[in-house]
C-alpha cells in the first residue's frame, strides 16, 4: 500500500510553552493520517504536519488544532 505524503505549515495565535507544545504534538499524533510533525525552529507558532493525503486533509488537521481551543490557520503547502 502506497502513502501518499504531504506537509503543511499550520500558524498557531497562542504563544505555547514548552509542555503546552508537546501536549499539542501528542494529540495531533493521535490522528488518523497524521505521520510527523513538529515545530519551526525559529519560529515556535509555526507547525509542521506531514500526512497521508488519502487519510486526511489539510482542513481536518486545522479543525483538529482548533477543537483542542486553539486559533490557527493554513499557512501553506510544503
Amino acid at each position: 500500500m502506497d502513502i501518499h505524503m504531504s506537509d503543511i505549515m499550520l500558524h498557531i495565535d497562542e504563544d505555547l510553552n514548552q509542555k503546552e507544545q508537546l501536549i499539542l504534538e501528542s494529540q495531533m499524533r493521535d490522528q488518523t493520517g497524521v505521520i510527523g510533525l513538529g515545530y519551526h525552529g525559529t519560529q515556535p507558532h509555526l507547525m509542521i504536519v506531514e500526512y497521508d493525503r488519502d487519510a486526511t486533509s489539510p482542513k481536518t488537521l486545522l479543525h483538529a488544532v482548533n477543537n483542542y481551543g486553539l486559533h490557527a490557520e493554513l499557512v501553506g503547502f510544503l
